[in-house]
């Protein structure tokens, strides 16, 4: 195969290919690496493409094992991850001020609710097993088929379809616990704390009644509710909404968090 197509295809599935690993790693820096890697892996391997499913599947294919290497040596993120985020940021008046700041000199530094959930729903599937937490990406936000994520995985269609219902049913039951725009009863209430410190002169129920999930919660389906949050995702880019560059701030400050708390949590 020609390098051109290659190119012109990665060109092509740049953005997304980008925000899936972001999604991945919640890392902007480790996805505009692994980004690079995939593309020279590519180059490097055409030659062995042999056409069996689509290049851009095959595309995929190589972003996530590079991916998952990136992943290997790391643990698993807590379902409580924006709990100890928020604690975290109470006494660091450095993320504060870098936020606020980037609140009032940047084009993407917006906040809307909308865009935060998406931040959210990164941050509590690193909270799910490396698998589950890709097939449920690929299959939930970029409308991958069964047939290609076995491929893109290695697995079995069995195992794929596995990792779909335990992932998917295991951010269900944490977002029907925990989100405040689900559940009146949920304990994170991020979305309107978030809205009244970035949007203040903005009513916070304003802002919630702009989103349908916040619509139907009154009789809430928990998996209507969680299609509802994936056509949110589906609709954002990270790299390029109007807050990416708040949220990647808020991407940074989790990571340094998690970090800090699973390194003490070994001793």
């Amino acid at each position: 195969m020609h390098s051109d197509i290659l190119t012109s295809t990665f060109l092509e599935h740049n953005r997304q290919l980008k925000s899936f690993l972001l999604r991945i790693t919640a890392s902007a820096e480790d996805a505009e690496d692994i980004m690079q890697d995939t593309y020279i892996k590519a180059a490097e391997k055409i030659s062995t493409f042999r056409a069996e499913s689509s290049l851009k599947t095959w595309l995929f294919t190589i972003a996530t094992n590079l991916a998952k290497d990136n992943l290997r040596a790391k643990r698993r993120w807590t379902e409580d991850v924006t709990d100890k985020g928020k604690a975290a940021a109470l006494t660091d008046k450095i993320f504060f001020s870098e936020a606020m700041h980037i609140r009032m000199t940047s084009p993407q530094g917006a906040f809307e609710i909308k865009e935060h959930i998406t931040f959210c729903f990164t941050c509590i599937a690193k909270s799910l097993p490396i698998e589950q937490q890709i097939c449920v990406l690929l299959k939930e936000v970029y409308e991958f088929k069964v047939n290609e994520i076995n491929e893109i995985v290695n697995t079995t269609e069995a195992m794929v379809k596995y990792y779909l219902h335990t992932g998917r049913a295991k951010l269900v039951q944490i977002f029907d616990g925990r989100c405040a725009l689900i559940n009146k009863e949920g304990i994170c209430h991020q979305c309107t704390e978030l809205n009244g410190i970035f949007n203040p002169k903005q009513n916070h129920q304003e802002e919630l009644n702009k989103i349908e999930m916040a619509k139907q919660a009154n009789n809430p389906d928990k998996e209507h509710l969680f299609d509802l949050r994936m056509q949110i995702v589906q609709g954002i880019d990270p790299f390029e909404s109007s807050s990416a560059e708040l949220q990647l701030h808020h991407y940074a400050h989790n990571t340094r968090v998690m970090e800090n708390f699973l390194k003490k949590s070994e001793v």
